[in-house]
């Protein structure tokens, strides 16, 4: 099966033995913990907390925060995140990063989160963003997200849709935009802030809505581990048993659509949801520890969250960066991978073609001559390789599909010395400059067919790829192997496996 597969080239299946109190220290003698009557816990990433601890193997999860205690059992020292433009900047290892989750989880638990209830995520990309949506579903809460450019308006309808019971917000600047149209008229058990200083909330807004920062829930959360771990007479009473394991079929996150065809709807996704696309994204995206990526979409799309939890499971680092800073982080970071939608490609494209436009005019008119000298080159090359899409239902006959086959093969020997010629003075210059030295993933529109090919005759890979919210999202990509120009891949194997059974049932 797929997941077996995969779980192979992840490692062994050998079992994992967790100290129920690794790293922690003796808490104050003041600590408290309240423990209510039914909590949740993710059954690997948690599983000092279940009665009798986890059988789970090392790699069997059953709950999308299983992922980080495998990451950090195998790549424990290796750096999982940067962060450059957050105050602070911020780099964890993967250990780090899993330990902040636990943190935030507990400290989510400490001030009354339960198992199902709803908090809003209304944030941009950052490694808090991923922190504390990890640490929700690792509650068994249910994160409700969406990004700071919506509308209050909006925002105030999927928070109300959505019967949240709290708010996990950006910054003051955004809690302050959203202080008199939202804040009014929600009920917000707490508020969460990400990133900035408590003290630059509009205090008006707030009232008496208690309001905690990041640093505040995640030394809270430190505060009830240790007591957990250390107070024996909670464990002899055996209140630790008041926890659950999390279940695959749990829902996980409320991901509402963009709203193009009407009001936003809520998308109710569950950790196995999840689980597949991490189990069976390695096919289109054969990561390796130590690659690097670049991310710059909203985490809130399904498309950037579900890649980067498959990602992570395979040791990568991961670099945050904005429209603004791309251009500088692609030559800098020299990333392997990015994973984005077309229109950064397409400004890529724009970007690189205004390069050439600036250069003197024989370096110009060289450049251009031989960038047409690969297309034409790449046009032959997948036409002999049988690998061009045809509009025309009517299969040719043997002897036309000779003839093209081996035209192609004369034009492209004889055009292969000239895009040699073009790799060494045009385009090893502009890999050096944008980096991506194993492939950009397209998703989430049309790749317009002039970029594609572009792309493909300077040797940079494109994969272009289909999917929906609803779907978790991908449905079909372009693997490394049979990357088709003007495609969206080949389906999932498991949509395959659905179709099929549903011929056959109908």
């Amino acid at each position: 099966s797929m997941g077996a597969s995969s779980a192979r080239r992840r490692g062994g299946a050998g079992r994992v033995c967790v100290p129920r109190c690794a790293g922690a220290t003796p808490p104050p003698q003041t600590s408290a913990v309240q423990v209510p009557a039914r909590r949740k816990c993710s059954p690997l990433l948690d599983s000092a907390l279940l009665p009798g601890g986890s059988e789970l193997a090392v790699h069997e999860w059953k709950a999308v925060p299983d992922i980080w205690r495998t990451a950090a059992e195998k790549y424990a020292d290796l750096v999982a995140l940067v962060d450059p433009y957050h105050d602070p900047p911020s780099k964890l290892t993967y250990k780090q990063l899993e330990q902040q989750i636990l943190d935030f989880s507990h400290g989510l638990r400490a001030i009354g989160v339960a198992p199902d209830e709803k908090l809003a995520l209304f944030a941009d990309n950052s490694c808090r963003w991923l922190v504390a949506d990890q640490g929700i579903m690792a509650t068994g809460a249910i994160n409700v997200v969406r990004g700071t450019k919506s509308s209050d308006e909006e925002l105030f309808q999927i928070y109300s849709h959505s019967e949240s019971i709290a708010l996990v917000v950006d910054s003051p600047q955004f809690f302050n935009r959203l202080a008199e149209s939202f804040i009014s008229r929600i009920n917000a058990r707490f508020i969460v802030l990400l990133w900035g200083d408590k003290s630059s909330l509009n205090s008006k807004a707030v009232m008496d809505i208690p309001v905690y920062d990041y640093n505040d829930i995640t030394e809270l959360g430190r505060e009830n581990r240790n007591a957990l771990c250390y107070s024996s007479e909670l464990f002899e009473q055996g209140q630790q048993g008041v926890f659950e394991a999390i279940g695959p079929e749990d829902v996980a996150t409320l991901i509402y659509t963009s709203g193009t065809g009407g009001t936003p709807k809520g998308v109710m996704l569950t950790h196995r949801n999840l689980l597949h696309q991490i189990n069976n994204l390695w096919d289109i995206v054969p990561a390796v520890p130590g690659d690097r990526f670049l991310s710059m979409l909203p985490p809130w799309h399904a498309y950037e969250r579900s890649t980067e939890y498959f990602i992570f499971t395979h040791g990568i680092q991961q670099v945050y960066t904005t429209v603004k800073h791309l251009k500088a982080d692609l030559q800098h970071h020299q990333p392997h991978y990015i994973i984005s939608v077309p229109l950064v490609y397409e400004t890529l494209y724009s970007s690189i073609q205004r390069q050439i436009s600036a250069s003197p005019p024989a370096r110009k008119t060289v450049a251009l001559a031989l960038i047409k000298i690969s297309l034409l080159f790449m046009e032959a090359k997948k036409i002999y390789e049988g690998t061009v899409l045809s509009n025309s239902p009517v299969k040719p006959s043997f002897i036309f599909y000779m003839f093209n086959y081996l035209r192609a093969r004369i034009v492209a020997a004889l055009l292969w010395p000239l895009h040699n010629l073009a790799k060494m003075l045009v385009y090893k210059k502009i890999h050096s400059s944008i980096g991506i030295s194993k492939a950009g993933i397209s998703g989430g529109g049309s790749l317009p067919m002039h970029v594609d090919k572009f792309f493909e005759a300077i040797g940079i890979k494109v994969q272009n790829g289909y999917g929906l919210t609803e779907t978790s999202p991908v449905v079909a990509a372009r693997r490394p192997f049979c990357n088709v120009r003007g495609s969206t891949g080949l389906v999932s194997n498991i949509i395959c496996i659905y179709c099929l059974i549903f011929l056959y049932v109908a």
